[in-house]
């Protein structure tokens, strides 16, 4: 296995008038390419930070983040851009799907950013679509669409550059439990298949879907451990 990221005691401080908020005091975390992780800790605990840090939407203000061999650190907005287009695709609770356009024009969205015409782009983005079990709605819109096949629509989206890594985060927040559960097996499929995956959340039971759960508190790593419940737990799921 090898490295794809690597922090260094980063730290992360706000500043609100005359106020400093340390969102995160000193982290050093480790995960190797193809690990399936989960970030829980209650609010203010600094899981969203850490993620937005990993996920190059923030630097550190503090310490050092290396990301597959590269220093991301103290990077401009445009590198960090370069970086995200590259590297991450990320899956939100909320989906962040444009509501004009169609299944496949939102999957494809990232392609344009990368220079693929158009022909290209709709080839990638509808097997993208296949991946999750969309094939057939390529041409309808989020609001011809169920929540659960808006967020397969979006991890389709997080695919469509093959990127090193997939963040998630609180993926099945707007979700009810049974299509909770399909969209975890779903990234249980795409972790067989190679992926990593990194996921922020707040719900024990979506967490324990990860192989390794990482908590925090008040800023710090309190506990980083391997789940060994996990195949028990998402086969005892798909049983339901």
């Amino acid at each position: 296995m090898s490295t794809i990221i690597e922090t260094h005691d980063i730290s992360k401080v706000y500043r609100m008038g005359s106020e400093t908020i340390h969102a995160l005091k000193s982290v050093s975390i480790r995960i190797e390419r193809g690990e399936y992780v989960a970030f829980m800790g209650p609010s203010g605990s600094g899981k969203s930070t850490l993620m937005n840090i990993i996920g190059c939407l923030d630097t550190p203000t503090g310490g050092q983040y290396v990301l597959n061999g590269q220093d991301v650190s103290n990077m401009t907005d445009n590198e960090l851009a370069e970086v995200r287009n590259k590297e991450i695709g990320f899956v939100f609770q909320t989906f962040n799907l444009l509501p004009r356009q169609s299944s496949l024009e939102n999957v494809a969205l990232p392609l344009i950013y990368a220079g693929y015409n158009k022909s290209a782009r709709e080839e990638k983005a509808q097997k993208a679509l296949e991946s999750v079990g969309l094939g057939n709605r390529g041409k309808h819109k989020p609001n011809e669409l169920s929540g659960g096949q808006r967020q397969r629509v979006a991890i389709a989206r997080a695919l469509i550059n093959d990127p090193s890594i997939i963040l998630a985060d609180e993926p099945t927040g707007n979700l009810d439990t049974k299509t909770s559960y399909e969209i975890m097996e779903l990234f249980e499929n795409l972790h067989a298949k190679g992926n990593t995956i990194i996921m922020v959340t707040h719900e024990e039971d979506i967490a324990k879907y990860a192989h390794r759960i990482v908590r925090l508190r008040d800023g710090l790593v309190e506990t980083d451990e391997i789940n060994h419940d996990v195949t028990s737990h998402a086969k005892m799921n798909a049983a339901q």
